[in-house]
């Protein structure tokens, strides 16, 4: 079989294992940095003053106000930070918004980054900007975005919840599984996605069974590491704008709902691709958003869209946004079969494929 491809590595420096968070000043200094503005969400202020003062004078203190789907005001007020501080670069410590605001200000400043994330969000490998003004959240891509430096210390996430590490999880998932039938998809980005999916399909029923199990942090971690490098490496498609939508324009939690979304994204696309998603089939049986809905139950993820505030009435408007300017996607999408895609996933249905 004759093959033809195109791919490219990250250039980021990956650095994981247990207590390796205390490596960050010689990564600060690795960077020809010497005052770093550390980021956090206001939930983990008090992780970025401990992170702030393990640094010591390579610290130029702490903006504690990063929020979900990153508002492009508050990146603004992170910038009057960065000023004042005179920072050089930023160390972001957290999830998807810590992760989110580093690089948006990166892509205005081209600062360094360090990330040391406490969820699975996987956002910290990739090139991706996702920010919100005006009720829509819209994306960006560029070299300035990807963080330099990624700490993964399997230890930082021995604190997150089970909710939050089993709804991350799968939203991490979520992009491995799109990797698979990605447009510019390659062999390594599907290595990639079916490993992270296989550390994940491991590692989130043990947590389930035991939320403390060290080993089974480490996997999750590491599948996210996996997932995440694959969303940076190929395109995304509807799942994700999907949840772009119904994020950026009534502010439904970010893995939450990329949780929910998942099985129902999957499904929808996997007759237009069932060699490509025969990786999913494999690993959770049955077709493969059912497999992914019957996984996701078994661990006792949310389900449905309504429990996340939407309303029905909302789902016209959804749909409108969602096919207005659609990304690239393996099924053709039109606006009666989106409405229905998230009827089925505000009702919590199983789907059919």
């Amino acid at each position: 079989m004759t093959r033809t491809f195109t791919y490219r590595g990250s250039a980021a420096h990956i650095v994981f294992g247990a207590g390796k968070r205390s490596e960050i000043g010689d990564w600060v200094e690795k960077l020809s940095c010497s005052n770093a503005l550390v980021l956090s969400t206001p939930h983990q202020e008090g992780d970025a003053a401990r992170l702030s003062d393990q640094l010591g004078s390579l610290s130029a203190g702490v903006f504690a106000k990063a929020t979900m789907h990153t508002p492009v005001d508050v990146t603004d007020e992170a910038m009057e930070a960065v000023k004042s501080a005179r920072a050089d670069c930023v160390v972001s410590l957290g999830g998807g918004s810590t992760t989110g605001l580093g690089k948006a200000i990166a892509y205005r400043t081209d600062l360094p980054q360090v990330v040391i994330p406490t969820t699975y969000a996987g956002s910290e490998v990739t090139p991706i900007l996702g920010q919100t003004e005006g009720g829509r959240k819209t994306t960006v891509r560029g070299d300035s975005i990807l963080p330099e430096v990624v700490i993964y210390d399997p230890e930082l996430t021995m604190g997150l919840p089970l909710s939050m590490s089993l709804t991350s999880g799968l939203n991490a998932m979520a992009h491995a599984a799109e990797a698979l039938y990605a447009q510019d998809r390659n062999p390594v980005s599907s290595l990639m996605a079916a490993e992270g999916l296989a550390a994940f399909k491991q590692s989130l029923p043990a947590l389930v069974a035991d939320s403390s199990d060290a080993d089974a942090r480490a996997d999750a971690l590491y599948g996210a590491w996996l997932c995440g490098t694959v969303l940076g490496t190929v395109g995304m498609a509807l799942h994700h704008k999907i949840c772009h939508t119904l994020g950026g324009s009534f502010d439904t939690p970010h893995a939450e709902t990329h949780a929910i979304m998942l099985p129902h994204t999957v499904g929808f696309n996997a007759g237009a691709v069932p060699a490509e998603l025969q990786p999913i089939a494999d690993l959770f049986g049955a077709t493969p958003g059912a497999g992914l809905f019957d996984f996701s139950k078994e661990i006792s993820a949310p389900q449905a869209l309504k429990d996340l505030g939407l309303t029905e009435a909302d789902l016209d408007r959804a749909s409108e946004i969602a096919t207005e300017a659609p990304y690239w996607n393996p099924r053709p999408i039109d606006r009666v079969s989106i409405r229905q895609l998230l009827q089925d996933a505000w009702e919590g249905s199983r789907p059919a494929l």
